[in-house]
């Protein structure tokens, strides 16, 4: 890049501000600053990491400064919207942790956004940009070696840790629903496997079985989909158990007419804790894979999208879409219980 390009973090309430900071740094981005309202559950643990740089007290020091380029933001997740516009219309880019925003009302003024201003508004799709055996299987599947994808089978469990857990946490309006949170990681990875650009809901489903005292709780969730290109099925929850010795067993099963991959991402159950475990069968293959040189080219790339406005990290259609569904599945999955109660 021609200059150094700077960035701030502007809301740090999910610990993903930790992956998506560390990300632009080791991809030469200057951290300049940071805001956050009161004293989230991170607030430590992001002091004891990131304690060198400027907290500031308010939120225009930041976006008022024509010297940032960037704007990460982890906010509570139904404020994302909000401080994503506010950051586009002081001329920054922004990536935001998913899910991007809770409501169909919120995408459509983030999209006017987008539109009128000409920023980029990226989401920082953990569960693909940070771990390298999806970015392994996607060289793979552009080598063709397992043909055309047909579909992608998604599973994203995830440890409910409750004394770790913030009161929005518990609260359908403040995260948006286990679909339109979790699933929209496996929502974008079906689009990208698959290569589409839109997509039908074909199941939408949500409930609360393990923590009936938790109202605004989903513990669990799935949803079909089907395009042009392909089908997918998704099945996201928090029941990770204690003896798991990470967060979630987190799985992707990609399916092409000549073959197929297995990503076990976070853990190989029972054999090693070894991570970016991926798979390959094919006509002339059956392996597992080494997938520790493949990297995180999100970062590098929307660096390089900031300076030259290219959108070689991700479309920002593709942001808009998965969004789209999601937030859709969610309301469909929600239309069988009106009155809240899920399971």
């Amino acid at each position: 890049m021609s200059k150094s390009l700077k960035f701030a973090a502007v809301g740090i309430d999910h610990r993903h501000i930790f992956g998506q900071i560390q990300n632009m740094l080791d991809v030469g981005g200057e951290f300049v600053g940071w805001w956050t309202e009161g004293e989230p559950e991170t607030l430590s643990g992001f002091v004891k990491r990131f304690g060198d740089q400027q907290r500031v007290a308010e939120l225009d020091a930041l976006l008022d400064d024509d010297g940032i380029d960037l704007i990460l933001i982890a906010a509570i997740p139904r404020n994302r919207a909000e401080l994503a516009i506010k950051a586009m219309e002081s001329g920054k880019d922004v990536m935001v942790d998913k899910p991007g925003c809770t409501s169909l009302d919120q995408l459509k003024a983030i999209e006017e956004c987008v539109q009128r201003t000409g920023r980029i508004w990226s989401i920082d799709f953990s569960e693909r940009f940070e771990v390298a055996s999806v970015t392994k299987a996607a060289a793979l599947v552009q080598e063709g070696a397992i043909g055309k994808v047909i579909q992608t089978l998604g599973m994203g469990p995830h440890r409910l840790n409750r004394p770790s857990r913030p009161d929005w946490f518990f609260d359908r309006a403040s995260y948006g629903g286990i679909l339109c949170d979790i699933g929209s990681h496996q929502i974008d990875q079906f689009l990208y496997f698959t290569g589409s650009t839109d997509a039908e809901i074909r199941l939408a489903t949500v409930g609360n079985y393990a923590n009936p005292d938790d109202k605004g709780l989903q513990d669990f969730g799935e949803i079909a989909l089907q395009s042009e290109h392909g089908h997918a099925y998704i099945r996201v929850d928090w029941y990770t158990p204690d003896a798991l010795p990470t967060w979630g067993d987190g799985r992707l099963t990609i399916l092409g007419t000549e073959g197929y991959i297995e990503l076990r991402k976070y853990v190989d159950v029972a054999r090693d804790d070894a991570i970016d475990n991926l798979y390959l069968v094919n006509g002339t293959r059956h392996e597992k894979i080494d997938c520790s040189d493949a990297g995180y080219p999100y970062f590098q790339n929307l660096r390089n999208d900031i300076e030259n406005r290219t959108e070689t990290a991700m479309p920002q259609a593709h942001a808009f879409k998965v969004t789209e569904l999601a937030l859709k599945a969610q309301l469909l999955a929600e239309q069988a219980h009106p009155e809240g109660r899920w399971g």
